[in-house]
């Protein structure tokens, strides 16, 4: 899943395609070099960051979907979590929600979902973008998010979506220590317990910059953070994620060639024994 911010102030790459041609044009690279889907955002949810408006959200990435209609032969996936964003969206050609409040910013959400017919990502959020790295963080990170994703299976069931259609996103970054990130990664298996797709979404964040920097040196910035990126891409693929959301489509395309290689590899010995 490549990462497309139409926004001026995301962690990584604000500002860099709030203009409508350049985020097509982007969009367009992102499927030549290999992205299977395209995630398109309008609001920035890195920590602290501020909400926007339904309008204003719109106003960045409609122009985008619609300008990508017949152009691009891979899913968009709108990143939001209003429903009338995701509807406008969707009506526009979106085909996929990718919710970090898991239908608890907007439950009406749901309902959109339902009667499209559209795929829900529905991802762990402690808190808000605006308090998540606030703390306290979870005593037991595995167990809050593991029930925290329950609970969203639960509302999207009362809201009338079918089990097919949902996948689930522990969320990475989202809430969480870096050192709560990392065991979250490790003990990714255990969230296929809950009979849903896994999203993985590791790609530059906070977390790597720190772990990348030698003793007593400061955090990599994002622009140096592939290689962690590239790390818990195949961590992420060894333990059983089904898509994995990054911004360096290019390189990270032959990172889960050779990590899916290694899984197929495994399930070939496996029915030989």
């Amino acid at each position: 899943m490549g990462v497309l911010n139409v926004t001026p102030d995301s962690f990584s790459d604000g500002g860099a395609f709030l203009d409508s041609q350049a985020a097509v044009a982007r969009a367009l690279e992102l499927e030549r070099e290999g992205a299977d889907i395209l995630d398109v955002g309008g609001e920035s949810t890195r920590p602290a960051a501020a909400p926007v408006s339904a309008r204003e959200e719109l106003s960045r990435i409609l122009p985008v979907v619609e300008e990508l209609r017949g152009k691009l032969r891979i899913p968009i996936s709108v990143d939001t979590q209003k429903s009338e964003v995701a509807e406008a969206a969707l009506a526009a050609g979106a085909e996929i929600v990718n919710d970090i409040s898991a239908l608890r910013t907007d439950p009406h959400l749901a309902e959109i979902a339902r009667r499209a017919r559209a795929p829900v990502i529905l991802m762990h959020m402690r808190g808000t973008p605006r308090t998540m790295q606030r703390g306290p963080f979870a005593r037991y990170v595995v167990r809050d998010a593991m029930a925290g994703l329950r609970e969203a299976l639960a509302r999207a069931h009362r809201a009338g979506l079918a089990k097919s259609q949902i996948l689930l996103d522990p969320g990475i970054g989202f809430g969480k220590s870096h050192a709560q990130n990392f065991e979250i990664l490790a003990r990714l298996p255990e969230f296929a317990r809950l009979g849903c797709p896994i999203v993985i979404g590791t790609s530059r964040k906070g977390f790597l910059g720190k772990a990348l920097a030698g003793p007593g040196e400061s955090p990599l910035p994002p622009s140096e953070r592939i290689l962690g990126t590239a790390a818990t891409v195949t961590a992420s693929i060894l333990g059983g994620a089904h898509i994995v959301r990054v911004h360096d489509i290019a390189e990270i395309v032959r990172v889960a060639r050779v990590a899916d290689a290694i899984v197929n590899s495994d399930h070939i010995t496996r029915r030989r024994n």
